[in-house]
């Protein structure tokens, strides 16, 4: 492929000549050569670098660029073949994912050549900004800052450092005029520059008598920023400003001992307090990225902080995500655990290979450090895994050439660079890692999935997912997940009614993941009846339905495991302090992990998500016949609330009876014990009731104010109910300003309510609920204008009945 373009350079000054003219590439997808008029003037081969040409000599007032291109499936099979010494795995994805081999060996996004929740799309093209800098003296190549907080003075600073190419004979005098207004801080420095690249650190005391507001994960506080100016005033007239905005806040990741429990603690602390990290893995939201606008990432960020998240993983075999997403994430209070982009494979370490990566980290760092999100730096994705799990089959006699290449890559490069570069926040090799004990071990973990240490990645299709004794008490959970099929409406848009069956063509295509769509008929198979409607798209519609029932209901239960345990050590084992399931968003149109459809809509699972990461929640579960009620605080203080405990029967709306705790206290940043009560016992006080029959709520509440979500916990499997009757539910639509008012009625309890209208484009307040009253208002908050009438003619309610 070769790509032209005709540039005209315009002088300012007709007399005038640049004395450099450089040719910047912000990021080429991936290898190509580039000719400016007709001169070849460079190369490309890492889509995560930036280029810098010299075009000083080679310029004219109007030019030709000439980009050639090479494919980067045959160029990754070319380094492959020609890596002649030993075998770097794996060759080739699974078949099911029908992907592109070799990828390891090119420094391109990974999951472009395939993954199993996506295409394989290897683009080629230019996909960042391009421009020509020209100058005279000198000029500034980047500027970057950390803020830094002293503890032994108590008060904070600011590291500046900037690049400058200076291209004067002699030396360029002049001074930095650093200002942050609201912190009365402004400081000015004389400085001198020598000719040729030179590197300006500043140090900036931040006033002793402003008070510095820092940046919080939302939920946890406001993310307060600062306005400053840099300003260079330099020999000859020549003036630079810079402006940025500055956060400041602190990240340590703990690792110590815990009394009754061997190893290691695994949490985060911001700004002096332990924090849960709630959330999920961000994947690339297109596989061509020029479609990925600011207004998709805020919709999807935004999605995100909906849910009550305050955490998003970028995984390491997409990309280093656009300036804007790491701008958003800033504002919106979300911690992003950012992975180099190495995934699943082994990589080489000839000399080549690793002068590029070295680029590429010390251009990342640089380019992102300044963000508050930003909390801790992640080598690779599962890489350590793969080699001490043996995922690739390596006959023992050759691990250590392996082991040599991992140490080589992740640590005495990757690492090397991190630690010299950025001091404010800290790297870990791998995940899933035993954290120091990995490092103890001589990098890598002989089990890297160890419970007692750093973070683990768990996934369990073939058993049930209601029961919670499958899940791990580990110290944190940075993947975890069942698919789901997305809404007919999104697959609508990319196929026709030949395609619209579970076993067609179409639908095989799709699912990337090996039996998954199997997978999905177990899990639903263990609590639900499969649908067997004689409507063959109906029976399709219903299963879908499903897929996304049990994906929401299999995650809440996972998830309420994991953030029960933060406060517990039982058999040596909690400290739970983190749950990030995979995966928040999707590349197309396809089943897959994600609780965000391709285009953002919400699928149940995202509803789910707001309220088992709600702030203050109740959570149920059972162990030995009997039921138990944590609750879960994140909050910064203690609380005074009420537990109310209902049973319903599936067969009337009246609750059959009720019951309230006395008022306690929630103790802030806990999960402790509310409730617990032999399930016979509860039975028998309600009256008539059995496990098929009933059904459990509850909530907590401070002067009858609701607090927390209503959750629920069935005592039976819904394909084992007795009473429960189809309901007929009916929406009365109203507009309220901009927000659309949906009242609901019933006939009869119904489980699972799913309101959906179609392909307009906004969220519900709530949704896939159990709905145990005869009426309920849910609001819809449209993303794009919409009208009553659109709504009613767009609106579809589905229950759990409906399916049967």
């Amino acid at each position: 492929m070769v790509l032209n373009i005709n540039i005209a350079v315009r002088h300012v000054h007709v007399c005038s000549k640049w004395q450099k003219v450089n040719l910047i590439f912000e990021g080429v997808d991936t290898v190509a050569k580039i000719l400016l008029n007709s001169v070849p003037i460079g190369k490309t081969d890492n889509m995560f670098k930036r280029y810098s040409f010299d075009i000083t000599t080679v310029v004219r007032n109007v030019n030709s660029l000439e980009l050639r291109f090479q494919s980067p499936v045959l160029y990754a099979a070319q380094r492959s073949k020609a890596h002649t010494s030993y075998w770097v795995p794996p060759d080739c994805p699974p078949p099911v994912q029908k992907g592109q081999c070799h990828v390891n060996f090119i420094r391109k996004e990974q999951s472009s050549f395939s993954w199993d929740w996506g295409p394989s799309f290897p683009t080629q093209g230019i996909w960042k900004d391009v421009r020509i800098e020209a100058y005279n003296i000198c000029h500034l190549n980047f500027f970057t800052f950390s803020p830094i907080y002293d503890n032994h003075t108590q008060g904070w600073n600011l590291e500046i450092e900037s690049s400058f190419d200076v291209v004067s004979p002699k030396p360029i005098s002049g001074q930095v005029i650093v200002a942050i207004p609201k912190l009365q801080t402004q400081q000015m420095y004389s400085i001198e520059l020598q000719p040729g690249e030179r590197i300006v650190e500043l140090f900036v005391k931040i006033n002793k008598n402003a008070t510095v507001e820092t940046w919080w994960p939302h939920g946890h506080g406001n993310q307060t920023g600062y306005n400053m100016t840099v300003l260079f005033k330099l020999d000859g007239g020549l003036s630079i400003e810079k402006s940025a905005k500055v956060y400041f806040r602190t990240v340590e990741l703990i690792e110590e001992s815990i009394e009754g429990s061997q190893g290691l603690s695994f949490y985060f602390k911001i700004n002096g307090l332990p924090i849960f990290l709630k959330g999920s893995n961000w994947i690339p939201a297109d596989s061509f990225q020029d479609r990925v606008t600011s207004d998709l990432l805020r919709l999807l960020l935004q999605s995100a902080v909906d849910a009550n998240m305050n955490t998003l993983r970028v995984w390491g075999g997409g990309i280093y995500e656009q300036d804007e997403f790491y701008r958003l994430c800033d504002e919106l209070g979300i911690m992003v655990w950012q992975d180099f982009m190495f995934a699943c494979a082994l990589y080489p370490t000839d000399q080549g290979f690793l002068d590029s990566v070295r680029t590429e980290v010390a251009h990342q760092i640089r380019r992102l450090k300044s963000h508050p999100s930003i909390i801790i730096w992640g080598g690779n994705n599962e890489n350590e895994a793969a080699l001490m799990m043996n995922w690739f089959n390596i006959h023992t006699s050759e691990l250590h050439t392996y082991i040599n290449d991992y140490v080589v890559l992740y640590v005495k490069n990757i690492r090397q660079i991190v630690l010299a570069r950025d001091k404010t926040r800290p790297f870990i090799i791998s995940s899933p890692t035993n954290g120091a004990e990995s490092i103890e071990e001589g990098w890598l973990s002989a089990n890297p999935y160890d419970k007692n240490f750093g973070d683990v990645h768990f996934y369990d299709y073939s058993n049930d997912c209601w029961n919670w004794k499958i899940f791990p008490k580990a110290r944190f959970v940075s993947e975890y997940g069942y698919q789901s099929w997305p809404s007919f409406s999104t697959l609508e848009k990319v196929s026709s009614e030949k395609d619209w069956s579970y076993n067609s063509e179409f639908s095989l295509h799709r699912q990337h993941h090996a039996g998954g769509n199997n997978e999905m008929l177990l899990q639903i198979g263990f609590h639900f009846k499969l649908p067997k409607n004689t409507d063959p798209l109906q029976t399709f519609k219903d299963t879908i339905y499903l897929t996304q029932v049990m994906q929401a209901q299999c995650v809440k239960v996972e998830t309420e495991f994991y953030r029960r345990s933060r406060s517990e050590i039982v058999d040596g084992k909690g400290h739970t302090m983190g749950a990030l399931y995979w995966q928040l968003n999707d590349i197309w149109q396809a089943p897959s992990w994600a609780s965000l459809e391709y285009g953002g809509k919400w699928k149940m699972l995202h509803y789910f998500a707001r309220h088992f990461f709600a702030p203050l929640l109740p959570v149920g579960f059972e162990d030995q016949d009997a039921f138990f009620i944590y609750g879960v605080s994140d909050l910064h203080s203690d609380c005074k609330a009420t537990l109310t405990v209902r049973v319903h029967t599936w067969n009337s709306l009246e609750p059959l009876c009720s019951s309230e705790t006395e008022r306690f206290v929630m103790e802030a940043g806990k999960a402790i014990l509310l409730y617990k009560e032999q399930v016979p016992a509860l039975l028998g006080r309600c009256g008539n009731c059995t496990r098929q029959s009933c059904v459990v709520s509850f909530y907590l509440s401070t002067d009858n104010q609701l607090v927390s979500p209503t959750n629920h916990h069935f005592l039976s499997s819904l394909n084992e109910t007795v009473g429960l009757q189809k309901a007929h539910i009916t929406a009365n639509i109203s507009q309220q300003g901009d927000t659309f008012v949906f009242d609901l009625e019933t006939s009869a309890v119904a489980p699972f309510v799913w309101l959906d209208v179609g392909s307009i484009p906004g969220r519900f307040s709530d949704n896939g609920f159990l709905m145990t009253e005869k009426t309920g208002t849910i609001l819809f908050y449209p993303w794009k204008p919409t009208s009553k009438s659109e709504l009613e003619q767009s609106f579809h309610v589905t229950s759990l009945t409906d399916t049967y």
